[in-house]
């Protein structure tokens, strides 16, 4: 009896110690992974030694024949579907992006740049050879809530030309045969051009996890910092700061109404050469900047904003639709009516209307730069900096409730990432309004 005992302890000393050194083997696993990946941030041109250079070029081909036509593409071994095509085709020609550089930009020779970030979404990010447009992996989840709100979004961007929120230009899934259908989102690279960008923020306006480690000097390595690396430091932007702090309100309230969290502003700066300091200032170059932020609109009732695919883009996706949870509540959100900063120019010297000026103050304008990416930047005294608002997919349904309790008791009194829309929505203005001057 004694022996068999025994051999019983031994049998369960063995099974526990089996347990012990696959759980060990595990971690040592996931650790040289999390390590080999860290190390691996920044972007990588997809030559065709990548693992990922089959599918890019195949998406790169899809897209090509894609914007040859309205209608959705099969060609040998994939089949590409375009998501709500007119729409995305208007918002592009209210941004003065032409079907030919956006199909260039696109599908052109050069190798697409994989992008690594320390970010927590298992997505896929890629770059144009150009740098100037992201293209992103969604969840089948996020691209129904998308289509379901894409009117609501098209309408605020029709309101608020000069909205922070990032540009989405166009939607498709590709199918490769015997792989898994993937969708992926067009979108402007609020970071372009990036040539003299050395740091880059991604802020969500809480502390608990929100530190990265910066690279080291010189690294080529190219990491996302945080909100607590921003501590200390501020946006200086003098007579533009009341119309930063009041758009950011005016989009997170929109935000707010969808009933979506964990939404960021992406930041970077650049120092403003003496030249461009001096050049901004000037007659021809604010003449040029109030002609442009005049014209610059959405979509008008000669481009209307319609949407006439979405009950079939819809349908296309209901056998594979994971219910988003989507809460939706009224928008109470105002902007506090702060002045635009025209303070740099006249505008009734480059002979507007009245009528226009009225719109162009009733519709949250500002003077913007001269530049390609116009709405994504913003000039202070010094500086140049991007600004974006983007990531805003997240629902606040049941999952996202049950994590909010567990992270209360987790980090209490702490700031953390997964709160309600209205408290995630006034944390993230207050911030801005903390950090700019």
């Amino acid at each position: 009896m004694e022996k068999r005992s025994g051999l019983r302890l031994c049998h369960f000393g063995t099974a526990r110690r089996r347990r012990w050194w696959g759980l060990r083997r595990r971690w040592i696993y996931i650790y040289i992974t999390f390590t080999f990946t860290w190390r691996m941030l920044g972007l990588f041109k997809i030559n065709q030694e990548h693992d990922l250079c089959s599918l890019t070029c195949l998406m790169k081909e899809g897209l090509h024949a894609a914007l040859q036509t309205s209608n959705d593409t099969t060609i040998p071994d994939l089949e590409m579907q375009t998501f709500a095509g007119p729409v995305f085709a208007s918002l592009r020609r209210s941004l003065d992006i032409t079907e030919e550089e956006y199909q260039r930009s696109l599908s052109s020779d050069g190798c697409y740049l994989q992008f690594i970030s320390n970010s927590k979404s298992k997505a896929d990010f890629f770059l144009t050879n150009d740098k100037r447009f992201f293209l992103k992996t969604q969840k089948t989840r996020e691209v129904t809530f998308f289509l379901s709100n894409l009117k609501a979004y098209m309408d605020h961007l029709e309101k608020y030309p000069h909205s922070l929120m990032v540009r989405f230009l166009g939607l498709y899934s590709i199918q490769i045969p015997n792989k898994t259908k993937k969708y992926f989102i067009v979108m402007q690279n609020v970071f372009y051009p990036d040539e003299r960008i050395n740091t880059r923020y991604d802020i969500k306006g809480c502390e608990v996890g929100r530190w990265t480690d910066p690279a080291s000097t010189g690294s080529p390595v190219t990491k996302i910092l945080k909100d607590n690396n921003f501590e200390g430091k501020h946006i200086i932007l003098d007579q533009q700061r009341s119309w930063l702090v009041d758009q950011v309100e005016i989009d997170s309230a929109f935000l707010r109404s969808l009933n979506v969290l964990d939404y960021s502003i992406l930041l970077a700066h650049q120092p403003l050469h003496q030249d461009e300091q001096d050049r901004k200032h000037s007659f021809s170059n604010l003449t040029m900047r109030t002609a442009k932020s005049m014209d610059q609109d959405s979509p008008t009732e000669e481009d209307p904003p319609t949407i006439p695919l979405l009950e079939g883009d819809s349908a296309r996706l209901a056998s594979d639709t994971i219910d988003s949870g989507s809460n939706h509540i009224q928008n109470t959100g105002e902007h506090s009516g702060h002045g635009i900063p025209l303070q740099e120019i006249n505008l009734h010297s480059v002979n507007r209307t009245d009528a226009e000026l009225h719109e162009f103050h009733a519709h949250h304008r500002r003077l913007l730069p001269n530049l390609k990416n116009s709405v994504h930047v913003i000039d202070g005294p010094k500086l140049r900096y991007f600004v974006g608002i983007v990531d805003f997919f997240t629902v606040y349904g049941v999952k996202k409730m049950q994590e909010n309790l567990w992270k209360s008791l987790r980090f209490p009194g702490r700031a953390f990432s997964t709160v309600s829309p209205a408290t995630y929505s006034q944390r993230f203005c207050q911030w801005v309004k903390d950090h700019t001057k």
